[in-house]
């Protein structure tokens, strides 16, 4: 018996632990997007038109996947 309530009390305390780390995370995650929130008003003060620099990035990550998968292929 003594074993199952070793598991138990083990499965119990790493739960509480991830839960714990878990809400550290989210924590991180919304101090991240308030500091890029920050950023984005910022640039968008200094007129950066930052909708057509994110597709200018997203055309060069497309660019060299496709590059990438032409090496693999030929």
């Amino acid at each position: 018996m003594e074993n199952k309530d070793e598991q138990i009390g083990f499965h119990k305390g790493s739960l509480a632990t991830l839960s714990k780390e878990h809400q550290e995370l989210l924590r991180i995650v919304q101090i991240t997007e308030e500091l890029m929130k920050a950023h984005i008003k910022a640039l968008k003060e200094l007129d950066v038109d930052i909708e057509a620099e994110a597709k200018k990035v997203l055309k060069e990550q497309e660019k060299k996947q496709k590059t990438k998968l032409d090496e693999r292929i030929g």
